[in-house]
């Protein structure tokens, strides 16, 4: 009894030790976000700023020509068509890799995953020629359209999760005179909550961190999202530090509501999800 209370204590204090190891960036970049240019380059450095600049944040919501408010709009057009098509085409192809028979369907789905393998440096150029002769560039269409239909992992993941709902179910819905896209829509989606919620999350981030596209392809400065917006805080002379940091403390509350609200779905979707492959 006392060695396995000793041993819980001891693993609170190493989750303890590496929470506090994680959350430290975290917490450095928000107290440096109220120090000025001056101050954060002080030596020997101070954790907390002599006086909060709370201007700095004003100063971000306003700088440039295009808002803080306007980047984050222009964020959500490229973020939630990503994440609601995604999710749709995703589960689509899931379910028919998941449920459906057809020739070498295993062969096909570890075909397509295998796409996981090539690097995204690989398609960037061939990816930009091809949108650039379709004349998209300064849209955000090759920031929605390549990820819109679907991705290798998006389907992974769906179709192992969907491997784990009982066939029953579907075979009592076929008897009732349901189609294969019936039972999808009624029987595969409802529930598949967790799951749906878990990759929601993961599209999210990806797309509303996603500097490297939206630097390639956006060249107008009012369509610019808001990790290419926080980069214009930089230029050839200086590098306002201070309204990076506040800037980033704006951008990263929407990531952190998002996996608030979610959170609960995320272990089980993902524990679920791997049960059976």
């Amino acid at each position: 009894m006392k060695q396995s209370r000793r041993s819980i204590i001891i693993s609170y204090i190493i989750l303890a030790f590496a929470t506090a190891i994680v959350l430290l960036p975290f917490f450095w970049m928000l107290v440096s976000s109220f120090k000025s240019q001056r101050e954060l380059f002080a030596y020997p450095p101070k954790f907390f700023p002599s006086v909060w600049k709370w201007e700095n944040y004003r100063q971000v919501l306003n700088a440039g020509r295009i808002t803080f408010f306007e980047m984050f709009l222009n964020s959500m057009k490229v973020t939630i068509p990503v994440v609601v098509f995604n999710i749709i085409f995703s589960s689509l192809a899931a379910y028919a890799f998941a449920r459906i028979e057809f020739p070498f369907r295993k062969f096909l789905f570890m075909l397509f995953i295998s796409s996981m393998m090539i690097p995204s440096a690989v398609t960037m150029i061939p990816r930009f020629l091809l949108f650039s002769n379709l004349k998209l560039v300064d849209t955000y269409a090759p920031l929605i359209l390549p990820s819109a239909f679907g991705t290798a992992f998006s389907i992974f993941l769906l179709r192992q999760f969907f491997m784990t709902i009982p066939v029953d179910l579907e075979e009592a819905a076929v008897i009732d005179g349901c189609g294969k896209l019936r039972i999808w829509a009624t029987i595969m989606l409802p529930l598949s909550k967790p799951i749906i919620a878990t990759l929601g999350v993961f599209l999210f981030q990806g797309s509303y961190n996603d500097f490297m596209n939206p630097l390639i392809y956006l060249n107008t400065d009012t369509k610019f999202t808001v990790q290419l917006g926080l980069a214009s805080f930089r230029n050839s002379f200086s590098t306002r530090y201070d309204l990076i940091m506040a800037g980033s403390m704006l951008a990263l509350i929407p990531v952190l509501v998002i996996y608030i609200l979610c959170q609960k779905y995320i272990v089980r979707g993902i524990v679920m999800s791997g049960l059976k492959g």
